[in-house]
């Protein structure tokens, strides 16, 4: 029932990552951030760290008390920051996400790097960008390697990936307790209209 209904309230979005470009569309509205990948991450006087801006936003972000983070900068691979990376997309899928804003997005993803592809992709960096997803609330995972996606005709089918272990992953006890209260919410005013 859980994965139904989150099923129901989630798109596709497709990502595309370069060393200093993050582009990712929503399949269903067309909806597009395309934008510098790019973090701000304000840190207060107790220690706590918290995103204040992204992507282009974050350039003019220049206190004293941030710092801004590109997870995507490294001189040899795509992916030079796993945690401030899943932030980024965490961030970039809920401005994507046109549901009711009680349910955090679980998109199906497509990755695709766009460049440092020579060879191809490693077994450790195509498991790095399906956690990076899955980390970032993703409810399945593809590796695109290859010719871009067309996203008029888009089709999961489409997607070009070399044989890898599927990842599992199981809901935690946080999001089974989050979406039983949605659903005994729901019934609750089922009944009582």
């Amino acid at each position: 029932m859980l994965n139904f209904l989150r099923s129901k309230l989630s798109d596709t979005v497709y990502v595309q990552i370069w060393e200093n470009r993050l582009k990712a569309t929503n399949v269903e509205s067309q909806e597009c951030f395309d934008e510098k990948p790019l973090l701000a991450i304000a840190t207060d006087d107790t220690g706590q760290e918290s995103v204040s801006a992204i992507g282009n936003a974050a350039v003019q972000c220049n206190q004293p008390n941030m710092r801004i983070v590109n997870p995507f900068s490294h001189p040899r691979v795509l992916f030079s920051d796993f945690n401030v990376g899943e932030k980024m997309l965490q961030h970039v899928f809920s401005l994507l996400h046109k549901h009711s804003s009680l349910l955090k997005p679980a998109p199906i993803v497509v990755i695709h790097p766009m460049e440092k592809l020579e060879g191809g992709l490693t077994g450790i960096e195509d498991r790095a960008f399906r956690e990076l997803a899955y980390g970032a609330g993703a409810r399945e995972v593809h590796i695109h390697q290859g010719e871009p996606l067309s996203i008029q005709n888009f089709d999961i089918s489409q997607v070009s990936e070399k044989e890898t272990m599927p990842i599992k992953t199981n809901s935690g006890i946080a999001d089974v307790i989050f979406y039983g209260v949605i659903i005994a919410t729901a019934v609750y005013y089922a009944i009582k209209n």
